[in-house]
């Protein structure tokens, strides 16, 4: 079963997805997963008055408006906003095959104080299949991706795993 995490490490690293994905999982060591758990809880504290954080076919979804049909998605940073816009997509997407229509997303920077909103298209509604497909033979694949060697490995949970030989 997909989840959201892998639809987001699919965009950053397809060897974080593949070591997320096959139960290595460093999330719990890192201080920047710790703070974006505590922006989440804290950003917006009468939101649990209003909205619930929902799950649908696996996923979880911070906040969904249910009268207004919207996802709130809070994130820390905007750093690496295309995983995050296709992460959003996705739970539009379950939301669909829940039989949830009308669906829109908004994502949530609170530390930047700057919000998006999110859609989905015909056109994504397919990339999402050809995704769910990539990240499937991806996963089942016996052999671990090659390190990605990019700016945002400094700040990732798995820097030590990828780079403890150097």
């Amino acid at each position: 079963m997909l989840t959201g995490t892998h639809i987001n490490y699919y965009f950053l690293c397809k060897r974080k997805l593949w070591l997320y994905a096959n139960g290595i999982t460093m999330e719990h060591t890192s201080d920047l997963v710790y703070e974006g758990k505590l922006i989440h809880e804290t950003a917006y504290p009468q939101r649990s008055e209003k909205y619930e954080e929902v799950e649908i076919g696996g996923i979880k979804v911070d906040f969904f408006d249910a009268k207004n049909r919207i996802i709130h998605e809070i994130k820390k940073s905007d750093k690496v906003e295309i995983a995050h816009q296709w992460q959003l997509k996705y739970y539009i997407y379950i939301f669909e095959k829940a039989g949830i229509t009308g669906v829109s997303g908004i994502l949530e920077y609170p530390k930047l104080r700057k919000t998006e909103e999110v859609f989905l298209s015909e056109l994504d509604r397919e990339r999402i299949g050809e995704i769910e497909t990539e990240i499937s033979n991806l996963i089942e694949n016996e052999t671990c991706p090659a390190k990605i060697d990019a700016k945002i490995c400094k700040s990732c949970s798995y820097f030590e795993f990828c780079y403890v030989q150097e």
